[in-house]
């Protein structure tokens, strides 16, 4: 749910905080008055492209920022964990998104920096816009599958089919790749295989190559190693090393032993540091005396050593490159030794997925014909309700030869306006007005299985007016009860439903032009002037006294 938005310098915004609660929301003001700000706040939070010329004039930059509401089985939640964001505080997620005039814009969620895909991927679950040109989606038979397929719950079901549907495609691909392979030769093996023996030679593993780049690396460095050991150890037990040194101090310490308590503490602290300087001289020397190498085992390491730098170099920077290279080229060698019978396998093994794929596919179908008369069904009902006296919607499942992506059929939205009209494809019949109610119906009904929190409506109500307006309010309402939603409208019967009002006017001087937004649900003479003004005239008594009779219901 949207709880806070807060725009600046956007168009002819110059700056303005809005508190949001559930429920039905309302946007009003004159034709040109600047409704669609809001509206594109809301598009850049969802991550849409925007121009540049959306920065108030004279500004640098504008900037949208938001707080939403998640519970915490929202699925946004796991959204963030897999993109690597950081995750939201007693569910507030926060966005904030800055276009800039002259360099590139940038984007926050819950404060760390990201990319606008991110803010994209974010956009598609919380918000969806219905607006002029929206519900042309409903035209596209892709998008009338993914409707249909949410109301029957089909997800489970459609992502198993979707998973096996890959993995038969790769595996014809890879036979078609098989077939339209050259043979290798029997020298072409002979070589892949010598490549193989190379990398077995090594016995390779991660511990095995931290072994030999260390053996090595101390070799390499052997004669440093024994000088400077050898110098340590003659600077602490030499002639004129620190032991030596410290031996003549002891007889004072041993005598202020006799003489003090604490000298005598001191004595044992002193002897037990000459015990430990003793033994690290000692280590000293041995380091020195064993990093005697001969030199078959020397030319040994440095022949594994020149073995694992040339592997790295033609097949990657470490151990699992190089192995997964191995298996590839033995993967190769495999089946070159007997193509037609690595054929037959996965051939074999594509067949046992493809009937998979249709008794999934049928399943599919049959529970997208059980679904599409229900939703038409209902869709019907309230289609009555919004203006359509004898329309009829139907959903037609339509069988598929072939198995395809989304299964092994598809479907199709029919749509009769009036009586007596055949029923068509909706983009051949509906209007603007019409295909906007049809998708209001659609919407309405799917409202149980759509998860999506917030609906933007954008002029739904064009084209109606009367009691057919005062329906779409009342269905909006409805909607409202399982998702926050925000409608721009033109309509006193629609306005008079919202829950929270918000009134926007445009405001001009002789050098300037201002939009702002203000709440009126809390004033209910602004908003019956309000309705007033949207039913014809703000100081008309009769005007005056129809908006009342909207806002109370009598």
């Amino acid at each position: 749910m949207l709880q806070y938005i807060r725009i600046k310098n956007l168009a002819l915004m110059d700056a303005v905080e809005l508190e949001f609660d559930p429920g039905f929301i309302v946007v009003t003001g004159e034709t040109g008055a600047g409704k669609s700000v809001l509206l594109g706040a809301l598009a850049l939070l969802a991550g849409n492209r925007v121009d540049k010329m959306i920065i108030r004039k004279g500004a640098d930059a504008c900037e949208v920022e938001a707080v939403l509401y998640f519970a915490a089985d929202a699925a946004v939640h796991t959204q963030l964990k897999d993109m690597g964001l950081p995750p939201c505080e007693e569910g507030a997620l926060v966005l904030r998104r800055a276009v800039f005039r002259c360099k590139s814009g940038r984007v926050h969620i819950n404060g760390a920096l990201t990319t606008l895909t991110a803010l994209q991927e974010l956009g598609e679950s919380w918000i969806d816009f219905h607006g002029p040109g929206e519900p042309q989606k409903l035209f596209k038979e892709r998008y009338q599958l993914e409707m249909l397929d949410l109301f029957a719950r089909n997800q489970t079901l459609l992502k198993s089919y979707q998973q096996d549907f890959h993995r038969w495609q790769q595996l014809l691909s890879q036979a078609e790749a098989l077939q339209g392979s050259e043979r290798l030769s029997n020298d072409e093996i002979s070589f892949m295989q010598a490549q193989v023996d190379a990398i077995d030679q090594l016995a390779l593993s991660e511990e095995s190559v931290d072994v030999l780049e260390h053996d090595f690396n101390r070799l390499d460095k052997a004669r440093d190693i024994v000088a400077a050991a050898e110098q340590m150890q003659q600077g602490l037990s030499g002639d004129a090393g620190v032991l030596q040194q410290l031996a003549l101090l002891t007889r004072w310490s041993q005598q202020l032993a006799t003489m003090d308590k604490d000298g005598a503490t001191l004595n044992d602290r002193l002897t037990s540091l000459i015990i430990e300087l003793e033994d690290v001289a000692a280590e000293y020397e041995q380091l020195a005396g064993g990093m005697d190498v001969d030199e078959e085992t020397a030319a040994t390491l440095q022949t594994r050593m020149g073995q694992w730098l040339e592997l790295k170099r033609k097949y990657g920077p470490d151990v699992e490159s190089v192995l997964a290279k191995r298996a590839s080229l033995l993967a190769r060698i495999d089946m070159q030794a007997d193509i037609e019978g690595s054929l037959r396998a996965i051939y074999a093994k594509a067949a046992t997925i493809e009937k998979q794929l249709f008794e999934q596919g049928n399943v599919l179908k049959q529970q997208r014909q059980k679904a599409a008369l229900q939703l038409s069904k209902k869709a019907r009902k309230l289609l009555s309700k919004l203006g359509f006296k004898r329309a009829e919607l139907q959903i037609a499942i339509r069988a598929d030869a072939n198995l395809k992506e989304f299964g092994n059929s598809h479907c199709e939205f029919l749509f009769s306006a009036n009586a007596g009209q055949d029923l068509l494809p909706l983009n051949k019949i509906a209007s603007s007005g019409e295909t906007a109610r049809v998708m209001l119906a659609l919407k309405a009904v799917l409202a149980e299985v759509d998860a999506t929190p917030v609906l933007v409506f954008d002029e739904v109500d064009a084209n109606v007016g009367g009691e057919i307006g005062a329906e779409v309010g009342r269905e909006l309402r409805n909607l409202a009860g399982a998702h926050q939603v925000l409608c721009v409208t033109h309509l006193p019967q629609v306005a008079a439903q919202g829950q929270q009002h918000y009134v926007v006017a445009k405001s001009q001087s002789k050098k300037d032009t201002a939009v702002r937004i203000q709440p009126i649900h809390n004033d209910t003479l602004a908003r019956q002037t309000e309705l007033a003004r949207m039913l014809g005239d703000r100081t008309s008594k009769a005007a005056i006294e129809h908006a009342r009779e909207l806002l109370t219901g009598e």
